[in-house]
């Protein structure tokens, strides 16, 4: 998906040790899980570079909310084009969706209050948004409450981000994605890149982007680079430095990275850096005082401690003049990159109970997840596990040691997902499963326990927007019949 690929460099020669990388991922691996990639980036080189096992580099990754900063460059590449202003008012692109008394605040909003965050909502419109019965996003916004004059009040609001989306889509007669494909994504080497869209056809914007790491290193470059890429300006000068400083306050906390000014669609950070990130640890940082990028995916819980760890390890190791080669480390620290894995479930050997509960199908009691059978197969070299619900059948194999590739649809809306799975028996009677979704920052955790007749399903997942874990199943067993 990512074709331009930037050149390969070592840290020394870069300025940078390689023993100040290998202690990065160390404290990565002793405080931190599910961090999926991570690429470092000086000089315009790509200096050190790691995939977790099962992640891969040429497999995509959901950005969630970094998509933002791409539709901020949008933005940016439709103001060189004259196609709008930042003093645009809102009203004004969707006057047939215009509440019939429009008031002060929602009139007084302009495009630059959309990039900024300083629409003047007091609550994120997004959940207005998508449970609008018409499937109507922009109506759905325009009729939100605006209580506070805009510019007066930072608020996180992926509703924003959306509009700045369907004014695009307004203004040309095609989708962000489509207007982005020749003038940014092409020439950084992005190509078949999916991003959802609301009922309407229009993309969401502030979410719903997938690429690969390199696609977000190389976004941070041109950024890094003042909007010049390969000899061209793709973006003005003038966009670069005002998307990327303080538009508006967004806290006072000195030790937080979430409260250091927002740009258009950017964060500022400590160290005179900014970012663009999405949650769940979708990281695009740019140091420019450093010659610096960073590039990480993954699947977090809480998103500081990466950012503490890239303070206390990368940035203070920049040093101003190319370093004396160091082979032995730099050896070290390639073996360390190539190595990466995340962890695969532990336990022990297969117990001679696991036949009595192959093959056997376990029906289960109505249940919130919809599951409806449960079957577990322990006659090959590994496991196959078969769920039914309402969607079908989803039979997923996996073996023990190793990550195993495949696909499902199980818990992916129907469009079947890639997914490695691995298992092992954490106990004489339980079996554990390890599904990681390996485009997204999700990891499914599945916990068999077989009491005489009956089998425990529980299941819980790494991160989530609602619960983590999920009620116990209960399934019943009946006599193994191949269908």
């Amino acid at each position: 998906m990512t074709s331009v690929q930037l050149p390969r460099s070592t840290p020394e020669a870069q300025g940078i040790p390689s023993t100040a990388v290998l202690h990065f991922l160390n404290s990565v691996e002793q405080t931190i899980e599910h961090l999926h990639s991570f690429m470092l980036m000086r000089h315009g080189h790509v200096v050190a570079e790691g995939w977790w096992a099962p992640y891969a580099a040429e497999k995509p990754h959901v950005l969630f909310s970094l998509s933002k900063s791409f539709t901020a460059t949008a933005i940016g590449m439709a103001l060189a084009e004259g196609l709008l202003t930042l003093d645009d008012p809102i009203v004004s692109f969707f006057p047939e969706d215009a509440p019939a008394e429009v008031s002060a605040n929602l009139a007084a909003m302009r495009v630059r209050h959309l990039l900024m965050m300083g629409t003047g909502h007091a609550v994120d419109t997004t959940p207005a948004l998508q449970v609008s019965a018409d499937g109507n996003w922009v109506r759905a916004f325009l009729a939100c409450p605006v209580e506070h004059p805009p510019a007066t009040h930072f608020l996180y609001n992926t509703g924003a981000t959306y509009m700045l989306s369907a004014i695009l889509q307004k203004l040309t007669g095609i989708t962000l994605l489509e207007y982005l494909q020749p003038r940014l994504l092409t020439p950084l080497g992005i190509e078949g890149a999916p991003w959802q869209t609301c009922p309407r056809g229009i993309n969401t914007g502030g979410y719903g982007l997938s690429t690969p790491t390199e696609a977000i290193a190389n976004f941070g470059q041109l950024y890094l680079q003042e909007g010049m890429w390969q000899g061209a300006q793709l973006l003005p000068r003038e966009w670069i430095a005002e998307a990327t400083r303080s538009q508006i306050l967004n806290g006072d906390d000195p030790a937080s990275d979430w409260a250091q000014g927002y740009g258009y669609q950017f964060w500022r950070c400590r160290h005179n850096a900014y970012r663009g990130d999405g949650a769940f640890g979708q990281y695009c940082v740019v140091m420019p005082e450093q010659d610096l990028v960073v590039a990480i995916t993954g699947g977090l819980d809480a998103m500081q401690p990466v950012l503490d760890l890239v303070w206390e390890h990368l940035l203070p190791a920049c040093g101003p003049t190319p370093l004396t080669a160091d082979p032995a480390t730099q050896a070290a620290l390639v073996q360390k990159l190539e190595q990466l894995v995340l962890p695969l479930p532990q336990g022990l050997s297969t117990p001679a109970a696991a036949n009595q509960h192959s093959q056997r199908v376990y029906h289960c009691a109505p249940n919130e997840q919809g599951l409806e059978t449960i079957s577990l197969d322990f006659t090959g070299p590994g496991c196959l596990l078969t769920l039914r619900d309402p969607h079908g059948e989803h039979r997923i194999s996996l073996r023990d040691g190793i990550w195993q590739p495949g696909a499902t649809t199980l818990m992916s809306n129907g469009s079947a997902s890639a997914i490695a799975a691995a298992g092992a028996w954490i106990d004489a009677t339980a079996y554990r499963i390890t599904l990681y979704y390996v485009e997204t920052p999700f990891c499914v955790t599945l916990t068999c326990r077989f009491v005489d007749d009956q089998l425990l399903f529980d299941s819980a997942v790494n991160v989530s927007f609602g619960p983590m874990t999920f009620p116990q199943i209960v399934g019943h067993a009946t006599p193994y019949t191949s269908r």
